[in-house]
């Protein structure tokens, strides 16, 4: 069988970030080897430069690919966010260029959930507040407002792959647990979901926050909802930072209104580890702060390098988007001694007969086909004979609302 590929040996990765060693393994373990690797997040005319040379681009929670960047990425083929979020990704302007985006969105679950669980069992017994008055010198042992995490309930806002993780761990703690998600969910173990955020609230005596960064998300942790927690109860945010409204948190906090607070992210977070950190909650003893690690553990990075590698190997190897997160999901066998026809085309009626009969004109026998569309984009996954398949490239692309074209192998 013929090659029509572009050669592996000419195919650029670039890892940012610090990206783990484990993404290195993988994407030379199938042949790639022209992989660069940053220690930091990139910005400006260096992110730019970058950007316009690779066909792959790694990157975690720092780099900003927005519209404007994408503009300079002539030759990218796929991003890689190595983490769960994809905010910072303009993921409407990679699609309309054909390009699609892939996470790890359970890679860091359990690093994620253990934090949490141990946040709540030193909040409840009052461990930050102890160990800073320790530090300086004063001796605090009472067993005022210092609780068992036994029977306790964990309300638990956003019940996906971290909220169901920590509920089986609560559990096995001897928690109650209580959910709120906008979607009806199959409760794990002896979980129950309830029907408002208030509810949740009221009951709860450790809330966690685990949503995504959206619309309806952002700020929804505001006076009102903070207000209706008990004086005993603690907040834990580990998901987006602007989801909680930090001062009006703040302000509950300094009037005695919670026992304390654990929190992860933040509205805005230095770009690295040489910038100050800025928060109103900085200097309150019963309040743990952490810069942004609720996923950060050798374990935790060591997966999602393999997760986030494996899905940009598979795209470029046979053009699988299975788990992209803009991108229409297809996978398809390859079928020996077959050219595989990758076509991405804006979602408008009648572009696959279109596709067929360009094929068809051309006298080529399509083996495999598989078409999936999303509100926006079509996806065309053909396997043909090989005879025939540069002729039919070339018609193909000239098809109106086709975003990219190529031939796989």
């Amino acid at each position: 069988m013929s090659t029509t590929s572009l050669d592996k040996r000419k195919i650029k990765f670039a890892l940012l970030e610090g990206i783990h060693p484990s993404a290195v393994e993988r994407i030379q373990s199938a042949d790639y080897h022209d992989i660069q690797t940053f220690p930091k997040a990139l910005e400006g005319e260096e992110l730019l430069k970058v950007i316009s040379e690779v066909h792959f681009i790694g990157i975690r929670s720092q780099t900003r690919l927005t519209a404007e960047v994408l503009e300079h990425a002539r030759k990218l083929t796929a991003i890689g966010c190595f983490c769960i979020g994809t905010n910072q990704v303009d993921l409407n302007a990679a699609r309309d260029k054909g390009i699609p985006v892939f996470n790890a969105p359970y890679s860091n679950t359990r690093s994620v959930a253990e934090l949490v669980l141990a946040e709540a069992i030193l909040l409840l017994r009052g461990v930050p507040e102890k160990s800073t008055l320790a530090h300086r010198g004063v001796w605090r042992k009472s067993a005022a407002n210092a609780f068992e995490l036994r029977g306790k309930t964990l309300g638990i806002v956003g019940y996906g792959s971290i909220g169901t993780q920590l509920s089986v761990l609560a559990e096995a703690m001897g928690m109650r647990v209580v959910f709120y998600d906008v979607v009806t969910k199959l409760p794990l173990g002896n979980a129950r979901q309830v029907r408002s955020l208030k509810e949740l609230m009221t009951e709860s005596d450790v809330v966690s926050l685990h949503v995504p960064q959206t619309a309806a998300t952002q700020w929804m942790i505001g006076e009102e909802q903070i207000a209706a927690m008990k004086p005993t109860s603690v907040l834990i945010n580990a998901s987006r930072g602007k989801v909680v409204v930090i001062e009006a948190l703040n302000q509950a906090l300094r009037a005695g209104k919670l026992l304390g607070a654990a929190v992860d992210v933040f509205p805005t977070e230095p770009g690295n580890n040489s910038e100050p950190f800025e928060s109103p909650l900085r200097g309150l003893d019963n309040v743990i702060l952490t810069p942004h690690v609720g996923g950060s553990t050798v374990e935790a990075q060591s997966n999602i390098g393999l997760e986030v590698a494996e899905k940009l190997v598979k795209y470029s190897d046979n053009g699988t988007t299975i788990s992209s997160v803009n991108f229409p999901e297809v996978a398809l066998p390859s079928h020996p001694g077959k050219h595989r026809l990758l076509h991405v085309h804006r979602n408008v009626p009648g572009i696959l007969s279109e596709i067929n009969k360009v094929l068809a004109d051309a006298q080529a026998n399509i083996s495999a086909q598989y078409l999936q569309t999303n509100e926006s984009i079509g996806y065309v996954v053909t396997d043909v004979d090989t005879a025939y398949s540069e002729a039919a490239l070339a018609k193909i692309a000239e098809i109106p609302g086709t975003l990219r074209s190529r031939i796989l192998f």
